[in-house]
């Protein structure tokens, strides 16, 4: 039976890390664990960095963005001797089972400790979505409102001088973040690795589009995909429309995690700790068409991303 719990945050933060935290510490200590944080992700595991903590620990943090344990890359921690060394001094802790909260490459840490002994659950937690196991990752649903009232705001001004706003999106190599706000936007054009778009046909609807007098147009582009400074010159250059670069950057990352964020997250970091009260182990936790599910680490990490074509379908419809 497992006793003692320890939570960490890795990679990259997301909004909602700490309501997962919440979720998951005062289910484990109603259920009769002791909960513990790590700080630092991996690096705390490492370092030996982790502290029991008890039923209000993060409360005062539920409507904060990123998270109050930390996080860090420790690309190091792929070495099986640099495992070891969290393994051996988490057993002396008595902690044998661990809830990571991160992205794939969290998700593989987790397998690889679980193989050696300490039982991880797996939460995805980044703002990119970019986990094909969940509909929804931790962190997404914030984000995608910061980006949208980003875009909204470009647009305002934009629309106060009659120009083309370029606008570039995070997401890293996943572009559900610049999909899912063109639509909520109802942005001109959704460039990403999945919709891709020809510069000259490009050139040409924005020619069309100025024509036809349109008050101001958006292009939205997800991030790693092209140079956006030089497409926003070419634009210029090409078009007619005097066009301006947005690249939005961190603020992605942070600010107040949604209801619905919360919501879900809080669910998640229950679940977790439910799965590891039944000793299941070496899987990561999902929510499937609202309902919480979990899969074996190794299955989720082989799971083709969602490309989401029928939303791009759907944008052509309109404009």
């Amino acid at each position: 039976m497992i006793k003692k719990i320890g939570i960490l945050t890795s990679g990259g933060d997301a909004p909602g890390m700490n309501a997962t935290l919440i979720g998951a510490i005062r289910t484990g200590i109603n259920l009769g664990k002791e909960m513990y944080v790590v700080y630092d992700g991996y690096k705390g595991l490492v370092d030996g960095n982790f502290v029991r903590v008890d039923k209000n620990f993060a409360i005062d943090k539920l409507a904060t963005g990123g998270t109050v344990i930390k996080t860090a890359r420790l690309p190091e921690f792929k070495e099986e001797k640099v495992r070891e060394k969290a393994v051996k001094d988490l057993k002396a802790a008595g902690i044998d089972a661990l809830i990571v909260i991160g992205g794939d490459g969290s998700y593989v840490g987790a397998k690889k400790l679980t193989e050696m002994g300490i039982n991880c659950i797996g939460l995805p937690g980044t703002i990119d979505n970019d986990i094909s196991s969940t509909d929804y990752t931790i962190g997404f649903d914030t984000a995608l409102n910061t980006v949208v009232k980003a875009i909204d705001e470009i647009g305002d001004t934009m629309s106060s001088h009659h120009r083309c706003g370029v606008v570039e999106i995070m997401g890293n190599n996943c572009p559900d973040l610049t999909t899912f706000a063109g639509i909520a936007t109802n942005a001109d054009f959704i460039i990403t690795k999945d919709n891709l778009i020809d510069k000259e046909e490009l050139f040409k609807e924005l020619r069309a589009k100025k024509e036809a007098n349109q008050d101001h147009v958006m292009v939205l582009v997800a991030e790693k995909l092209l140079d956006t400074d030089a497409l926003t010159k070419e634009i210029e250059a090409n078009t007619g429309w005097v066009a301006r670069l947005s690249v939005l950057g961190h603020i992605q990352r942070g600010g107040v995690p949604s209801a619905m964020e919360r919501y879900n997250s809080i669910r998640m970091g229950s679940y977790a700790v439910q799965l590891h009260n039944e000793g299941i182990g070496g899987v990561c936790v999902g929510i499937v068409k609202n309902e919480l599910k979990y899969s074996e680490i190794e299955e989720a990490l082989k799971l083709e991303r969602n490309k989401h074509m029928d939303l791009y379908k759907f944008h052509d419809l309109l404009k």
